[in-house]
């Protein structure tokens, strides 16, 4: 069992305890009358025709999420139930470090190339063959970061060998630039078509191997094994289309310009990353791999509702970028809506989360979990601040100022990481959840206030969660 506090800080504990145990009427007073109250705002958006081109290739993204949470995350919960806390802490310590550097691998041209590529189709294989090969250089450099990093930092041998097996796939994320034209043409479809066969194949092996009994190098394998398998998947679906060929392609004064716009994106892609993976580290460190295991089971479970904030933002970025160039009223409406349909939803999935957890982990994990559903009912919040922060890339992209995301997420990381190593030292799991909670809210929200730059973007984002909850209205209804 994970104790809770290691000094006497009763008063804390019990504090803790009862705000888990004693809002679930709150919440769900509070969830039926988001519901009851946004009925006609959900069906304005429907009757949008913009709105619907969008949803139908965001259904594509949405149907490739669902397959692969089906095959991905419940064979992910069996491999979990199978390796137990600590060795599955293990493995997602390793998962985690390596989840640190894989931004600066991608080197933050990710947004940018998908707008220059909307802005300018008749340069796709230039922009796309030069990504690529910057992407590849960028792989090069992460993994002899990670290789010396992980030399001092791990504890092991064993550690050591999983995380640079791990890191070995970077190497194959240059052949995400794939993805960019799909993105860009709204083609959801050929992403999907071949992440659904490398998930199933993916699926298929880690059965195998729980079947059996199978040592934890052999999962660590199959990690390495599905970022190549991914990237060949994505290759093969391309040339199948006649699409022509961007290997040969780089443009050093084009590659000059990317680098020089996108330095930016990979700090801020970076200070993520921290944000995401931090507490992980710092658990292991002071209380060992169960910690780990016990919190990235509740992370796990957290995360099932990002992926849908990520397709929606990757399949509604054109029509922003597209209605920036048209007209700024427009731009703003639409980022407006989106911001307002994400907040709600991240509310909605949150909540119901938050009163299912106890059910959730049980039903899936088993008793040796357990103590996650207790970190789930904290954690679980911070998805609220998380879809704040993917949807707000678009606003920093259209306008040109990311360097100011530098900032606000850079205050996120060492909140974070000051936090961590208070919080976690004293509170273990549960520290980590409230330390996530405090600086998500920092790097995705609130820092946007702190600067002056992007307090625009803090008033369309405070509009956005008023426009579904006001006070005033709430307790009017709860008095009815």
């Amino acid at each position: 069992m994970i104790p809770l506090i290691q000094n006497p800080k009763s008063k804390i504990q019990h504090l803790l305890i009862f705000l888990i145990q004693n809002s679930k009427s709150k919440i769900q007073h509070l969830l039926i009358f988001l519901i009851q109250n946004s009925k006609s705002k959900i069906q304005h958006l429907f009757n949008n025709k913009g709105f619907r081109r969008y949803a139908a290739n965001t259904s594509w993204l949405f149907a490739e999420q669902m397959l692969r949470m089906i095959a991905g995350f419940f064979v992910g919960v069996w491999v979990a139930r199978y390796l137990g806390p600590e060795k599955y802490g293990i493995f997602s310590y390793a998962l985690a470090f390596v989840a640190i550097f894989q931004g600066i691998a991608k080197l933050g041209l990710d947004g940018i190339v998908v707008r220059d590529l909307v802005k300018e189709p008749e340069k796709t294989q230039v922009y796309l063959g030069t990504a690529f090969w910057l992407k590849l250089i960028g792989g090069f450099f992460s993994f002899l970061l990670i290789l010396i990093i992980s030399w001092f930092t791990a504890d092991n041998l064993q550690t050591f060998l999983f995380v640079n097996i791990i890191a070995a796939g970077i190497f194959f994320q240059s052949f995400e630039v794939i993805d960019f034209y799909y993105q860009a043409n709204v083609q959801a479809k050929y992403i999907s078509i071949r992440k659904i066969a490398q998930v199933i194949l993916s699926s298929i092996i880690k059965v195998y191997l729980i079947l059996i009994n199978a040592d934890l190098i052999w999962f660590v394998l199959v990690t390495l094994f599905d970022a190549i398998s991914l990237a060949i998947f994505s290759y093969a679906i391309y040339k199948k289309q006649g699409l022509p060929d961007f290997l040969r392609y780089f443009d050093v004064g084009l590659a000059k310009r990317l680098l020089k716009e996108s330095w930016v994106m990979l700090f801020s892609s970076f200070f993520t990353l921290i944000l995401l993976n931090i507490n992980s580290i710092i658990l292991k460190t002071i209380h060992g791999s169960y910690s780990v295991g016990i919190f990235y089971t509740a992370l796990t479970i957290s995360g099932l509702c990002t992926f849908v904030s990520v397709q929606i933002n990757s399949s509604i970025s054109p029509s922003l970028t597209s209605a920036k160039v048209k007209s700024d009223i427009l731009y703003k409406e639409r980022l407006l809506t989106l911001f307002k349909f994400l907040n709600l939803l991240s509310f909605l999935l949150s909540g119901a989360i938050f009163l299912t957890s106890d059910f959730i982990v049980r039903i899936l994990y088993g008793e040796q979990y357990i103590e996650s559903s207790h970190v789930l009912k904290i954690l679980v919040w911070s998805n609220i601040f998380l879809f704040m922060g993917n949807s707000s890339w678009h606003w920093y992209l259209n306008e040109r100022k990311q360097h100011l995301s530098i900032l606000r997420l850079g205050i996120g990381a060492l909140i974070s990481l000051f936090l961590g190593l208070v919080l976690i030292k004293y509170f273990n799991v549960y520290g980590a959840a409230l330390s996530t909670i405090i600086s998500y809210a920092f790097a995705f929200y609130l820092g946007n206030f702190i600067l002056s730059g992007t307090r625009s973007l803090f008033m369309l984002q405070t509009k956005a969660i008023f426009s579904f909850f006001n006070p005033k209205k709430y307790f009017e209804w709860r008095v009815k």
